[in-house]
């Protein structure tokens, strides 16, 4: 059940059998199920586990005191949820189930053992954390400089992107679970602008969108309009060189 998670990593390194099988226990953690809109993680809480998304989508939330809401992250199976929440004391934002989601609660027991015994492991979830942290200045660069239709044709990019390298496209389509609201809270948009830039997409034959499935007419041309680059994903084997066929 940890596939898509091996199958992430490998795009930084080669891992061994071994490495795999410790990676592959993750999975045989504590299992949680949660309903669409159930908080996983709230702010405020003392975390306890480290949260290996299995199945479904969740975003990383804060709430605002007059209602709103930002969303500031997505998570799709094979994410792990902060490999270092055990520094903290409390958690300073919340998590939320946006389908229907299954993760394994890793214990610290557990973790650390991994990342103990399997060095190259380790080095991989590196890379896992500063993939989500680069994702994060890429998010902020939308928001501060990136126009509506740039901001969502971005998102789509990415989503599909990393979607893809978890083995969860069809061709030039993918799923996408999240309402116009929950497309607007992540992109700071309103429910109208996201409503009249959807349509513009459409209408440039750039994306078809219908029954929560996203699919990707021109790649090329909903790039060049989102002045989409990958590399900020640093999906180029970085740690080819610790390949454990090397």
């Amino acid at each position: 059940m940890a596939t898509r998670l091996i199958r992430k990593l490998g795009y930084f390194t080669c891992l061994s059998t071994g490495d795999v099988q410790a990676i592959s226990r993750l999975s045989g953690s504590q299992l949680r199920l949660y309903r669409p809109r159930e908080l996983i993680m709230r702010e405020g809480d003392r975390p306890e586990f480290i949260n290996l998304f299995l199945d479904g989508w969740a975003c990383r939330f804060k709430d605002l005191e007059n209602g709103k809401r930002q969303i500031m992250s997505l998570f799709v199976p094979g994410d792990l949820c902060d490999v270092n929440v055990f520094i903290l004391k409390e958690m300073d934002h919340s998590i939320a189930a946006l389908t229907s989601v299954t993760v394994a609660e890793v214990s610290r027991s557990v973790f650390e053992e991994l990342i103990i015994n399997h060095p190259r492991v380790t080095q991989a979830l590196w890379w896992e954390t500063l993939v989500s942290a680069s994702i994060q200045r890429e998010w902020t660069t939308s928001l501060g400089q990136r126009d509506a239709a740039e901001r969502i044709s971005h998102l789509f990019c990415e989503i599909f992107t990393r979607l893809d390298c978890v083995g969860l496209t069809v061709g030039n389509t993918c799923p996408l679970p999240m309402s116009q609201a929950e497309i607007g809270e992540a992109s700071g948009l309103t429910t109208v602008s996201v409503n009249r830039v959807l349509q513009d997409l459409r209408k440039a034959n750039l994306i078809a969108l219908r029954q929560r499935t996203l699919t990707i007419l021109d790649f090329d041309g909903l790039k060049r309009r989102a002045m989409f680059n990958p590399n900020y994903l640093h999906l180029d084997r970085d740690g080819d060189h610790l390949a454990a066929n090397s």
